[in-house]
């Protein structure tokens, strides 16, 4: 199975069609072998594919037989082809680090606008990134070396017609150049670091984020629970450091390797390290950000524990119920939360107990916690999130007992926002509402501007025989009342199909991760660093967040 990637196209869907909603403008088409389709073939073969629409799409009719690969950033759409045996995930994963490298030289967000201006800076990068249809070089800091990056004075002489200054002419060969004439101060060859790097002030910091994943029955048993985990790196150190990056968590290294399942990590890691000690990542870092490593957890308990598990054994900060069919024609439903405000592994003398991110001479251990400066985990962004169906014409009477709640029509979705100052007091908050239903037959009778009318009830009769005794008076009355019982339980019967069917929570924890996972230390090894300097101490810091986009689901 081959690996050779044929061509790629990049779409700007901000120009649209007006009867279909498309992409219609390409704003680069960059091929690297073969004969590929052109731009305008590939696009309505796309298109006409109904959405949600595929990564990878089989094209027969095209000669020869080409497959399509597809992904889309922000605003633009990335194509590339390929009419050989191709693995997938190998060109989808070409494209992201199309998009990474792109965002690097040329800023994010991602912008049509910002390709087209930095053109030949773009240009540069996809001959560079990949030769003939093999992936060559996707590391930032190697094409850095290989690169031309005009400066704004460039630009400026360029735009007025006047010749700019001369680029920079590097040795042959790049980076592995450059190390080999100065072994002393740059180190080995490595392909992800920049050559001869320098800080002033040299910072090392480590970011965990996780992002929860929970179903929850009815019952409110968890159904799933996983938390995706992804550590950052930012590396701000002149040389070419070697550090150790210790990871923990409860239950010791049995714990750990139930908690990180799945790890993926970036090519400066040294796997045998990870496999002969799980927890210690040792490597070589990149200059600036980048992503160090990615893990999956899974939060769900053993087969034969999880009859007795509930929605309190995930010690999540808050929980969800939702109650529907009520009132006395079952039109309310009531979305009850509980926040908690509890998070394992934060207390003060687990954070007494926990080592400092560092050992003699590794520099200065300084952990920096995103609560404040007490270090203590705070909520923050609480919201909730009620899918309506279709068929609801509105939503009235939204009473919630903390923060603000509303309904947006053009969505069919009712968001309940609470403050962080509200959401910092545990206890329950409740949200009240009352669905209106489709409009029949006889209330578009009785409609006059959205509102009903009775005109009949303004008649007066003045036959005499219209006059009634009381006592018949109180017949019609009780037998009315008995007709309306009656009626209730067919009402809320009709009314179950108005009701929401699932119910979500969004927020985000600052100092605390779910998985319980730690960073015990970040250590420098002085004997295989090189071009530190003496004496030289990073600043260090460490920061955990967890986060939930509508992760936390509960059906009802």
């Amino acid at each position: 199975m081959s690996s050779a990637v044929e061509a790629v196209y990049i779409f700007n869907q901000h120009k649209y069609n007006l009867l279909t909603l498309e992409v219609i403008d390409c704003i680069l088409e960059h091929v690297y072998r073969s004969r590929p389709p052109a731009a305008r073939t590939l696009l309505p073969l796309y298109q006409r594919h109904p959405k949600p629409r595929p990564s990878v799409i089989n094209l027969p009719e095209v000669n020869p037989p080409t497959v399509l690969f597809s992904l889309l950033h922000s605003d633009l759409l990335f194509l590339s082809t390929a009419s050989t045996d191709v693995e997938p995930l190998f060109i989808l994963e070409f494209l992201h680090r199309i998009i990474d490298v792109f965002e690097e030289f040329i800023g994010g967000p991602l912008l049509g606008s910002r390709i087209e201006s930095s053109y030949d800076v773009v240009a540069q990068l996809l001959s560079e990134m990949c030769d003939a249809g093999s992936v060559c070089n996707t590391e930032p800091n190697a094409l850095r070396d290989d690169v031309d990056i005009p400066g704004w004075m460039d630009k400026f002489l360029g735009g007025v017609g006047l010749p700019g200054s001369a680029p920079t002419t590097l040795p042959s060969g790049g980076l592995k150049q450059q190390l080999h004439l100065n072994p002393t101060t740059s180190g080995p060859a490595i392909p992800w670091r920049r050559a001869n790097v320098r800080h002033t002030s040299n910072e090392l910091y480590v970011d965990i984020l996780e992002t929860l994943h929970v179903t929850l029955a009815p019952s409110g048993r968890p159904l799933a629970a996983i938390a995706n985990g992804s550590i950052a790196f930012t590396s701000k150190i002149s040389g070419v450091p070697d550090l150790l990056l210790t990871l923990s968590a409860s239950g010791g290294k049995l714990g750990l390797e139930k908690a990180i399942e799945l790890p993926v990590f970036h090519p400066c890691v040294r796997l045998a390290r990870w496999k002969e000690r799980p927890g210690e990542l040792s490597f070589v870092p990149p200059d600036g950000k980048f992503m160090l490593a990615g893990y999956e957890v899974d939060l769900m308990p053993s087969t034969h524990d999880l009859k007795s598990w509930s929605n309190a054994n995930l010690q999540l900060p808050v929980s969800i119920e939702v109650s529907k069919s009520l009132g006395p024609s079952g039109t309310d439903f009531e979305v009850r939360l509980t926040i908690f405000n509890t998070f394992p592994g934060t207390g003060p003398a687990s954070l007494a107990a926990r080592p400092a991110l560092g050992s003699r001479n590794s520099g200065r251990s300084t952990p920096v916690f995103g609560g404040g400066g007490s270090g203590s985990p705070t909520l923050q962004d609480l919201l909730v999130t009620v899918p309506i169906p279709d068929t609801v014409r509105s939503v009235i009477d939204l009473r919630a007992s903390r923060g603000e709640a509303y309904f947006t029509a053009a969505e069919n979705v009712v968001e309940w926002r609470i403050p962080m100052k509200a959401a910092a007091s545990p206890g329950t908050a409740t949200l009240r509402c009352t669905v209106v239903g489709p409009l029949t037959d006889t209330d578009d009778e009785n409609m006059v501007n959205g509102f009903h009318s009775n005109h009949g009830a303004a008649d007066y009769d003045e036959r005499q025989d219209a006059y009634q005794s009381s006592s018949s008076v109180l017949i019609k009355a009780s037998s009315t009342r008995e007709q309306q019982e009656s009626q209730e339980p067919r009402r809320v019967q009709q009314n179950v199909p108005l009701m929401p069917s699932s119910a979500s929570v969004s927020f985000s924890v600052k100092g605390w991760l779910a998985s319980g996972i730690k960073v015990d230390g970040l250590n420098i090894d002085t004997r295989k660093s090189r071009g530190l300097g003496e004496g030289v101490k990073p600043y260090k810091g460490v920061k955990y967040m967890t986060v939930s986009k509508k992760g936390i689901e509960t059906r009802c």
